[in-house]
């Protein structure tokens, strides 16, 4: 199957609604940081890096100022990851994907930036990751999607949509510039395959 044919599930926003629910985000993040040069956009690998670019696009257009664009790959801040035991993993283990953070994070509003929010896991391990390369003044949380089911007391600062599920459904967000086309489905999907967002 091709990216762009459509995997069974319900589309829940199209790319027009989901170009809609960025633009939301973008003037949400503008009214709540008046100071735009020392906001930082970090987009969470894989998805997340994408959808900062384009939230970067979009204040850029309406505010006149882009902030800085980063990105973070939390794959060794994972509390599911096993790499230091010298056996073999029981698990398939994630692919390690880059960090590029080329300002000081020091007196920064960061925006952690991501596709999904789920049991908060994926947030604890960014923020994590953000603090090995400095100390920014605030972390705020941009998802597209809240998902609900949280395990860590973490909510986000802006939410494209809450999309509420249960355990054996899984919110699938696909992306142009990753996956062909911009859309948002619900699919079935057994619990051990759930994303961890």
């Amino acid at each position: 199957m091709s990216a762009v044919e459509a995997p069974a599930g319900t589309v829940l926003l199209d790319a027009d609604a989901l170009r809609r629910t960025l633009s939301r985000i973008a003037h949400e993040i503008i009214e709540a940081n008046p100071d735009l040069a020392r906001v930082a956009l970090v987009g969470i690998q894989t998805r997340g890096v994408p959808l900062a670019h384009r939230l970067r696009r979009l204040i850029e257009e309406r505010a006149g100022a882009a902030p800085d664009l980063g990105a973070v790959d939390i794959t060794f801040y994972r509390d599911d990851v096993q790499v230091r035991s010298g056996g073999a993993p029981r698990h398939s283990q994630p692919v390690v994907r880059s960090t590029a953070l080329d300002f000081p994070l020091e007196g920064k509003t960061v925006v952690l930036v991501d596709d999904v929010l789920y049991t908060g896991r994926t947030i604890r391990a960014a923020i994590e990751a953000l603090f090995d390369y400095g100390r920014p003044e605030r972390i705020q949380l941009a998802v597209l999607v809240d998902r609900g089911h949280r395990e860590l007391p973490i909510r986000p600062d802006y939410v494209g949509k809450n999309l509420p599920t249960s355990r054996d459904e899984r919110i699938q967000v696909q992306l142009v510039e990753v996956d062909e086309v911009d859309r948002i489905l619900l699919v079935p999907a057994p619990e051990e395959a759930h994303e961890d967002g």
